[in-house]
């Protein structure tokens, strides 16, 4: 391919006469439809994308045309691939307009492409691809102009409505939710979990098809975002702040810049060292509200337990669960070393309570006093008769509720005493709030982290039988 035979985007001006462009695409809208202004009765189709020829250039591109044309062209590349456009309109940006919802680029210009004027096609020169793709991993704006999660949620409602940079880990990728709205039209939804140093989840919202299906491809605690211009709202829901993607923002994935870096390797760290899988935060609670056992009743899902293992395996996003099973592994007569443990309080790894500092190098707060807490952390066994799952975490005030005993009580009581209290729920059946949530340290691929546990009610465990008996 003739480089000289295309003008950089840097150069481009409306006097040119059938220029020719190429690039790779860096950000992708979904098509629309609006009422032709000559013609009511019918619709023209439009979308957006952005492509990117050299570190500081980029420009928008918009193309029009019928149904069959725009969704054609708009099904034939995606974010991530290089493509030529021959004889694009170049016409001068209007921030009063269209371009005000467009990405911001350091051109002065816009593109426009027609199916009689106009061709984009796919770049097939290897050499040009391999020289273009590096581009994709270089955010669009200031690498250092970014906010942390700590940042936004510091700023709280202050950042409601504004439009910012930020730099996160991807945690876990949801379910994409389809649903119909009031007037017909179809929409989905996608919600995935972001982390950093400061913040442990931290909820990022995609309605639009070519956002999510870029989100869908990234794999979760290996992914670090660079997102240009996302949109920051106060959920009055979850009572907090949330991102959304809009069609300003540029998502680089796995940006090349030092600060990604750093990140990458504070996720790499934290998903090895299992405190991901830890996460009890309240807000992930359906039907959240300040008062715990209320939050536990309104888990009402009643699941076996491979009804459990199966639905994580068809959908590997966090959700919740009661289940009646025997407690068939409960280590109580351990060492106490063993049962209650200290925890670093900003990074969930274990320490000395003697310690001064937190010994995790990748610690948010490892040149400060250590701030810990201790508590019962233990690894419980659930059975029925369909499986076992395993390693399930009983931590903290959870496991003082169900074993009746502070972690002082706990440590006065005698070995006769901790057997017998051990032997009070091992082997029992047991009703068991449970948050289900993926985990790459498990064999099974999931763990169960218990929200509540008791001695299940007979009347109670007789009528959940005789209904999974009917449903048999």
């Amino acid at each position: 391919m003739a480089a000289q035979s295309f003008i950089s985007i840097s150069e481009l001006h409306p006097n040119f006469s059938h220029p020719k462009v190429l690039g790779v695409i860096i950000g992708k809208t979904d098509v629309r439809s609006f009422p032709d202004r000559k013609n009511i009765e019918i619709d023209r189709f439009t979308f957006g994308f952005t492509i990117r020829d050299s570190p500081d250039f980029f420009i928008n591109v918009s193309a029009w045309g019928n149904d069959t044309y725009v969704n054609g062209l708009a099904d034939s590349f995606s974010i991530g691939d290089c493509v030529t456009i021959e004889n694009p309109l170049v016409s001068t940006k209007d921030p009063e307009k269209g371009d005000r919802f467009c990405p911001k680029t350091p051109s002065h210009y816009r593109l426009l492409v027609t199916e009689t004027h106009s061709q984009v096609c796919l770049c097939a020169d290897v050499d040009t691809i391999d020289r273009l793709l590096p581009l994709i991993h270089l955010p669009v704006k200031d690498s250092r102009d970014f906010y942390s999660l700590g940042d936004i949620v510091a700023n709280g409602q202050k950042l409601d409505g504004t439009v910012i940079n930020i730099l996160a880990a991807v945690k876990l990728i949801g379910e994409t939710k389809q649903f119909i709205t009031s007037d017909g039209r179809r929409g989905q939804r996608l919600e995935v979990k972001l982390f950093d140093d400061s913040v442990s989840s931290f909820p990022l919202i995609g309605w639009d098809r070519e956002a999510i299906q870029l989100l869908q491809t990234l794999v979760p605690r290996e992914t670090v975002l660079f997102i240009a211009d996302i949109k920051m709202s106060f959920d009055n829901f979850r009572s907090s702040m949330v991102a959304t993607v809009n069609s300003k923002s540029i998502i680089t994935v796995n940006p090349d810049i030092r600060e990604a870096s750093l990140l990458f390797n504070y996720a790499k760290e934290m998903s090895e060292s299992g405190a991901l899988d830890q996460d009890e935060a309240p807000e992930d609670l359906p039907a959240v509200t300040a008062v715990f056992a209320w939050t536990v009743e309104s888990i009402t899902d009643v699941y076996t337990v491979n009804q459990l293992k199966d639905r994580a395996k068809e959908h590997p996003e966090p959700f919740f669960g009661v289940t009646y099973s025997f407690i068939s592994k409960l280590d109580l007569d351990s060492s106490v070393s063993k049962v209650i443990k200290t925890r670093c309080a900003r990074c969930k790894f274990l320490v000395l309570e003697d310690m001064q500092v937190c010994t995790n190098q990748l610690c948010p707060g490892r040149e400060q006093p250590l701030s810990a807490a201790t508590g019962f952390d233990l690894l419980v066994d659930f059975t029925d008769h369909t499986g076992t799952l395993q390693a399930c975490s009983l931590r903290g005030p959870v496991a003082e509720r169900t074993l009746g005993c502070t972690t002082e009580e706990f440590t006065s009581l005698t070995d006769d005493q901790r057997t017998a209290l051990r032997w009070r729920f091992l082997l029992e059946r047991c009703k068991i709030h449970v948050k289900i949530l993926p985990s790459t340290r498990m064999k099974s691929g999931i763990r169960g982290v218990i929200l509540a546990c008791s001695l299940a009610d007979p009347g109670e465990v007789k009528q959940h039988m005789s209904k999974l008996l009917q449903e048999l």
